[in-house]
């Protein structure tokens, strides 16, 4: 225990007092009526009756309180059984109280925190349950409708064998990603630090998925011409997929002819601050604490409008936390959604 408990002799003191009032006065009405009253006599029995009780409570009830209170410690795992005095414990209980509530305390966060990562186990198990049970039934659908005979039809079978491979890479993709996302929990994924310019990889990702945003017809833009370059230390092939996933994520849920917007801009001294905006759908605030959960799925029914594996955000997440740096997202529904991503500045 970290505050030692200190003797206390005040129960032992006023008990004794209390105990050989009475007896004395007793006595005293006693030698009184049947006897010859002596004062003398009567305040040596007081005296004397009183340091027996005393040493009787203070040192036998006390020691017989402290084996009691001992094993509740000892029970409760509280503390080591050497960390006790060897002495007889103060008969004021506060410092036990205090330990005991302590540990309550301490068990009640203990447990509410296991429930949470109870309900969060089940709820990754059942994501990753459905996410690779649908691509696996889907390939197992179409591969059984050909060996069933529709292989002797070209286009069936081209089209089947399309769709079964499209299957295939979506659960190529779940699989790489999670095998990212561990690695990057347990630190095995190293960084590859380098200096480069944001600008530069901003306009790079926005080629590599000029063909997605045509398609819905958004616009890829930055907020303004940079004419310098600004030179961050970083991990780019990592920062790279950040924004690539970030950028992706708005197009997927931005609106038919709308914008995605990144900026950049100085946050202090030593650090940036890179902006992805976009007038898409939105989100209501009830969801924003848990975006960057692995599977966490806005749509609580369970069905995915959009493709992906569904752990992009959350290998957003690791990766700018295993640069030691901070993830933002600001969204209101029907309105936009912004996420935001700090980096150092290259010297």
């Amino acid at each position: 225990m970290q505050n030692k408990i200190k003797k206390s002799y005040r129960f032992a003191f006023k008990t004794s007092l209390y105990i050989t009032i009475f007896i004395t006065l007793f006595m005293s009405v006693f030698l009184y009526f049947f006897f010859t009253l002596k004062v003398l006599p009567v305040i040596g029995f007081g005296l004397y009756c009183f340091a027996f009780s005393f040493i009787v409570i203070q040192f036998r009830v006390e020691r017989f309180i402290y084996k009691r209170v001992k094993k509740i410690y000892d029970d409760l795992t509280l503390l080591e059984s050497t960390s006790f005095s060897r002495g007889p414990i103060t008969t004021n209980m506060a410092t036990l109280t205090e330990e005991i509530d302590k540990f309550a305390r301490n068990k009640k966060l203990e447990i509410e925190t296991l429930k949470v990562r109870e309900q969060y186990r089940k709820e990754f198990l059942g994501n990753v349950s459905h996410e690779l049970k649908t691509p696996l039934f889907t390939i197992q659908g179409y591969i059984l409708t050909l060996l069933d005979g529709a292989m002797d039809n070209k286009i069936i079978r081209e089209k089947y064998l399309k769709r079964a491979s499209e299957g295939v890479e979506r659960l190529s993709f779940i699989v790489n990603d999670l095998d990212m996302i561990t690695k990057l929990e347990v630190g095995d994924l190293r960084l590859e630090m380098e200096d480069f310019d944001i600008v530069e990889l901003v306009k790079n990702v926005f080629d590599t998925v000029e063909m997605r945003a045509h398609k819905k017809k958004i616009t890829l833009t930055l907020d303004m011409n940079y004419n310098a370059p600004i030179m961050v230390r970083a991990d780019k092939e990592r920062i790279q997929q950040v924004l690539a996933n970030l950028v992706i994520n708005s197009i997927k849920y931005g609106s038919e002819k709308g914008t995605t917007e990144v900026s950049i801009e100085n946050l202090i001294k030593n650090k940036v601050i890179v902006r992805v905006t976009d007038n898409g759908e939105g989100l209501d605030a009830k969801h924003l604490p848990r975006l960057f959960e692995r599977f966490y799925r806005v749509d609580q029914s369970g069905s995915r409008k959009v493709g992906g594996s569904g752990l992009g955000l959350s290998i957003v997440k690791h990766i700018i936390e295993a640069h030691n740096e901070k993830i933002y997202v600001e969204s209101e529904y029907d309105v936009g959604s912004e996420f935001s991503f700090t980096l150092e500045k290259a010297e």
